[in-house]
């Protein structure tokens, strides 16, 4: 049996917070000395180590207590849930180790870092922690993976290259570029629509990410603008001159208005998966508008549209719609 100075000095913690954990019930000694002190056996110990895990999860004391009162959670299940979350540390210390280790061989040879490399640690410091979660992180190759990093710079150059040679979007040339940036995307983000539209939106609004990667604004343009000319290639097959015209033209004006929808969209599915709300009503009718803006209003124009997607893999690469996305969008329309 422990008495309450000695487990509080092993946890780390204060005598002050284990009586306050007493006073709320959350953790009562399982016996008290002839003179009054409180003692801890194993078990109770054990349910410290639950108590200090889950806040370390951030789970507020009272729903700590709500938990162990009720069902409980078991000792192992918790620990596996400390492991995943060490092994998540231990790959994000791991992929910052190597890029400090980087800069410190600049600097031992009396290299100056130039700017990419100093916005490239404050980026995987810090940056891409604002629009991802630590799993998705660990499973988003442009962040985690140096080989993906390195085929993605190599493109962003050749892209760069193009682009100041005046190469227009759907030459030939710049078509293989956007065919590559397209499945390089897809694999990279393991074809998840609401990655896709948050690796946009954080583009788009950070300047550190546009410097450190390459990518600027008008090099995102420039490839929506041919990827839209290499799926042209292919709605040709089911599409007349006017409908591809009409694509082409939203494609240049409008395609940056689809990844924050995306992810307005996909953030109101997980908040509230129905489709009988005013904020699903109101998404709906903004996919409506945009996507009438792309193929027009022509009764005969969707069922071609349709049965290419349906048709074609090409034009799922990429697409950033799921189907769940567009029976749920449907839904909420119909509703109406």
């Amino acid at each position: 049996m422990l008495k309450i100075g000695q487990l509080a000095s092993h946890a780390g913690l204060t005598v002050r917070t284990l009586h306050h954990y007493d006073d709320i019930g959350l953790l009562s000694p399982s016996a008290r000395s002839d003179a009054g002190y409180r003692l801890y056996s194993r078990d109770d110990v054990a349910r410290l180590h639950q108590i200090q895990a889950l806040r370390q999860f951030g789970m507020p004391l009272a729903d700590i207590g709500s938990l162990l009162a009720g069902a409980g959670i078991s000792s192992a299940a918790i620990i596996d849930r400390q492991l995943s979350a060490l092994d998540r540390q231990i790959s994000e210390a791991a992929r910052m180790r190597e890029q400090l280790l980087f800069m410190r061989g600049l600097l031992a040879t009396g290299e100056t870092p130039d700017l990419a490399a100093w916005l490239t640690t404050l980026e995987q410091m810090t940056m891409y922690e604002k629009y991802f979660s630590k799993d998705e992180l660990a499973n988003l190759a442009l962040y985690s993976d140096n080989n993906a990093k390195a085929e993605w710079r190599q493109l962003v150059d050749a892209v760069s290259a193009l682009m100041q040679s005046g190469g227009a979007p759907d030459n030939p040339e710049t078509k293989t570029l956007a065919l590559r940036w397209m499945t390089m995307l897809d694999r990279d983000t393991r074809a998840d629509p609401s990655i896709m539209a948050r690796l946009n939106i954080m583009h788009e609004r950070e300047p550190a990410i546009q410097q450190s990667s390459g990518i600027t604004p008008a090099m995102r343009n420039f490839m929506a603008q041919a990827m839209g000319e290499v799926k042209l290639d292919t709605w040709a097959k089911y599409l007349t001159p006017e409908e591809l015209n009409q694509m082409r033209r939203h494609y240049a004006t409008r395609a940056h208005e689809w990844p924050p929808l995306i992810e307005a969209i996909s953030q109101q599915m997980k908040a509230t998966p129905s489709p009988d709300n005013v904020e699903a009503k109101l998404l709906a009718g903004q996919w409506m508008e945009l996507f009438h803006d792309m193929v027009g209003n022509h009764p005969d124009t969707l069922p071609r549209f349709r049965r290419a997607i349906e048709t074609e893999p090409l034009l799922r690469v990429g697409r950033g719609m799921t189907d769940g996305m567009l029976a749920w969008l449907r839904a909420a329309l119909h509703r109406q």
